[in-house]
This record gives structure tokens, C-alpha cells and sequence, in this order.
């Protein structure tokens, strides 16, 4: 007979799964992408007693933002910009994980910090920069979606500690994938900002390319 095995509390898997999904949202690529990013909250929205309300919670605000498409965040970057963006739907859901709590972050702003730099964030995307300038600009970042190495794009997200204050996010690209090839081929030495994003926004509304940005539009 098999012996009874020790349950972990309900604390302990809720905090489990936090740690999961601020793992998901800043590395995606390594956790399944967006879907596992949705399981992992509808899991957490279950142990905090809203079982299956993803759809109205998550998907649908989303949806009327414009920042939900038949595929999913994905779908609406791939309107704004080429190349891979697993980075930039993590830096999507976790304006949801900020104002439920969940999100970690390395730093926080103050509110009139915050302030000062959403007031100025969109004027300084206004010519080309790259990552070293974001963070010689406005500091480290609260968070780092994707990795450390400069041959691929992430996002720079910075946090208020009041999850009613929207996000501000630096998206920043470093190339396409070679279709000829399976190596993945840098553009810059650095990766370059497209945009500035400021969130909890009409979507389409929230963003400032930068020159570099607008070129790598799709037409």
C-alpha cells in the first residue's frame, strides 16, 4: 500500500505559482509562451476564488484595449513590429500580475518618480537610443523581460509601488531570425529602442516609436 504523501498549504502552492509566473512573464520563451503564462493565472485566480474567470478578468480587458488578438498579444505585436516577441506579451500580462499583487520586482519607483518619468519618456523616444541609454536615463529597471545578452531584444519594464499606477515599458529589438539559417543574427551591437510604451492604455494609443521603430514596421 502506498504511503500517504505530505500536502504542501495553500500558502505555500499559492506562492509557488507566483514565483512560476514571474519566472513565465520574464522569460517566456523557456515556460511555453502565452499559454502557459494564462494557465499559471488562471490557476492563481482559482486559489484566490475566481475559478474560471480568465475570460473576464485577463482576456476581455485585453480584448477591449486592442491588445488581444485571435492568437493573443502576440497576434497585435506582429501589427507593430517585426520579429520575436515573447519579451513584449510577458511585459502584456503582467500589468494584470501588478495590479492583482503578484508581480515581483527588483526596484520600484516612487509615485513622483514615476510621475516624472512617464512625463518624460515618450519626448526622450522621440530620436534613436539604445539599451545603455535607457538605463544611463532612468535607471535600472524594475524588471528585465528576456535575458541578459545584448545580441537579442527585451523589454525594461519600471514599476511604481502603487499597482494603480500604469507601467512604463522600453521595448528594444536586436534583429530577425535568418530564415536561411537556424542562428539567430544581431542587427546592433546593442539592442535599439522601437518604443515606449505606457500602459493600462487604448493600446494603439500607448505607444511612441522611435525613428527606428517606425522603419521596422510592417508595411
Amino acid at each position: 500500500m502506498t504511503e500517504p504523501r505530505a500536502v504542501v498549504s495553500a500558502d505555500e502552492m499559492h506562492a509557488y505559482l507566483v514565483d512560476q509566473l514571474n519566472h513565465a512573464l520574464s522569460r517566456p520563451g523557456m515556460f511555453g509562451g502565452e499559454p502557459a503564462i494564462l494557465m499559471l493565472i488562471e490557476h492563481l485566480l482559482f486559489m484566490e476564488g475566481q475559478p474560471g474567470a480568465r475570460w473576464d478578468v485577463v482576456i476581455q480587458p485585453l480584448r477591449e484595449r486592442g491588445a488581444f488578438s485571435a492568437i493573443g498579444v502576440k497576434g497585435v505585436f506582429r501589427e507593430l513590429i517585426r520579429g520575436s516577441h515573447d519579451n513584449d506579451i510577458g511585459s502584456v500580462h503582467a500589468e494584470f500580475a501588478h495590479r492583482r499583487g503578484w508581480l515581483r520586482a527588483d526596484r520600484l519607483l516612487e509615485p513622483h518618480v514615476h510621475q516624472e518619468l512617464m512625463a518624460r519618456a515618450p519626448d526622450w523616444a522621440a530620436e534613436d537610443r539604445y539599451w545603455p541609454d535607457v538605463v544611463a536615463e532612468f535607471g535600472a529597471p524594475s524588471i528585465l523581460f528576456g535575458g541578459t545578452n545584448p545580441k537579442y531584444g527585451k523589454t525594461l519594464a519600471y514599476v511604481s509601488a502603487d499597482p494603480e499606477h500604469p507601467m512604463v515599458f522600453f521595448h528594444l529589438w536586436n534583429g530577425d531570425l535568418d530564415e536561411a539559417s537556424p542562428t539567430w543574427n544581431p542587427s546592433y551591437e546593442q539592442p535599439v529602442l522601437w518604443a515606449v510604451r505606457l500602459g493600462d492604455r487604448p493600446f494603439q494609443e500607448s505607444f511612441t516609436f522611435t525613428p527606428t521603430g517606425r522603419r521596422l514596421r510592417p508595411q
